[in-house]
This record gives C-alpha cells, structure tokens and sequence, in this order.
C-alpha cells in the first residue's frame, strides 16, 4: 500500500549510492543478489538473538532491493531476468526472515507457518491478478516490470512488521496474531477485487497452429456486447495487432511483494 509513493519519491535521494555501485564494478543484479545476502545475515542475526545488528541489516537489504531498479534504468542495463530475479529473492528475504524468527522464538511456530503460508498465498494472488489485469485497456498502471495486483500488506508493510517484532518483543504474540491477520485481510480483499474487475472477462483460447484469426480479449462491461479490442496497428499497416496481454509494458522496474 505503502510501496507505490514510496517508489515515485526514492529516485531523487539515491544518486550517491549509485554511483558508489558504478565505482563498484556492479551491475543491477549484483546489487540484487547483495541484498538477498545481506537478509540472510539479517535472519542469522534474529535467530541469535541480535535484535539491533538484525534491523540493521534487514534495512540494508532493503535499501539495495530498492535500489537495483533505479539503477538498471539509469545505466541503461534493464533486463527481464533481472525482474525475475527480484521479485524471488525478495519472496526468499521475506522467508529466511520468518524463519529466522522462528528459531528464536519456537513457542510461537504456528504463526510463523501461518505467515509463511499466506506469503504463498499474498504473492500467488498478487501475480495472478496483475497478469489478468494487463490485459485489460483500464487496468492501474504500474511502473514495474512485473505486474503485481494491489494489496494492503506488500513490501514496505513487511518490513515496518518486521521492525516492530525487532524493537517490540514483549508484544510480539500481539503483533504477529495482527500481522497474519493483515496477510489473510490482503489475500481475502485482493480475490474480491479480482472478482469484480475480471468476473466478466472472457477467457482467452490460445490461437491453434495455422489459425490466422486473432483472439481478441474482451474486456466489455455488463451489458455491452461490443468487445474493445486492443490495438497496437503499425503505421501504414491496416490490419490491428491484438495486444497478447504482456507482463507489463516497462521491464525496468524491479517488482516487491
């Protein structure tokens, strides 16, 4: 909920430390896969026990993770794998943390399976909704190479939850019983969007070999027959090219949960 203003204002206050990874020597998924590494040694640290040096690092992932995407579009260097790469690492950053909670505190396993679990859920529906979504002529728009459906709880909700485990472990049964019910919240209110955007949206049959009708996606609303196709024609050519429902329509941006 957080992530959208939190992307549109990051820009302006990065430009040291991308030209510290240029100095470097690192390409955008080198800062990627730092950041990954650095979560890891946040989640060793919160199974130890270390409450501060954890936080730390855990912001310091996060910094890199919010970074490699300015980066890969201010050196020119964007990629489709490297959105790829992003959005796993980020989901395994999330996880090793969980996981590194639940070693150090073992009385409260089920809410750490719970979360873990609806993790899976959170990132399953958010892809599956934004990839429906992009092919829709309304659908939100979004600077990330990899559409992900909106949701109360996403990257930038993680890690104030986080934070709050960290500096607040009297209260910490309270927070995750709160936290597992903002996942569950997300996953329930994200199915209901996704009910009324797509409920009347027809299913898309894969054009068979030799076929030279495109299939277009209709996207009409109750009561009007009429299917809005979506063109993309070619300058002097008169026949409309059927948008095939792309991922997204800038691969630069890395995406988040």
């Amino acid at each position: 909920m957080i992530d959208g203003p939190f992307r549109a204002r990051l820009p302006r206050y990065v430009g040291p430390l991308l030209a510290l990874y240029e100095r470097l020597g690192w390409t955008p998924n080198h800062v990627t896969l730092a950041g990954f590494v650095v979560a890891l040694f946040a989640s060793a640290a919160v199974a130890l026990g270390q409450a501060q040096a954890a936080l730390v690092l855990w912001w310091l992932s996060r910094v890199a993770d919010g970074t490699d995407g300015i980066y890969a579009r201010r050196t020119g260097r964007t990629s489709e794998f490297g959105v790829y790469l992003d959005i796993v690492l980020d989901m395994a950053a999330y996880g090793a943390m969980v996981i590194g909670f639940a070693v150090a505190r073992p009385d409260l396993r089920g809410r750490w399976m719970a979360m873990l679990f609806l993790y899976v859920l959170c990132i399953t529906s958010a892809m599956a909704l934004g990839s429906q979504e992009s092919g829709h002529a309304d659908a939100p728009t979004d600077d990330r190479g990899l559409r992900l459906g909106a949701g109360l709880a996403e990257g930038g909700e993680t890690g104030i939850a986080y934070t709050l485990f960290l500096l607040l472990p009297g209260w910490l049964e309270s927070l995750t019983t709160i936290w597992v019910a903002v996942l569950l919240f997300t996953v329930v209110a994200r199915t209901e969007l996704a009910r009324r955007r797509l409920a009347g949206a027809a299913v898309v049959p894969a054009p068979s070999e030799g076929d030279p009708t495109p299939h277009v996606a209709s996207t009409q609303g109750d009561g009007d027959p009429t299917p809005h196709v979506a063109s993309t024609q070619v300058d002097g050519d008169p026949t409309p090219h059927v948008a095939s429902s792309p991922s997204s329509t800038d691969p630069s941006e890395r995406s988040e949960v």
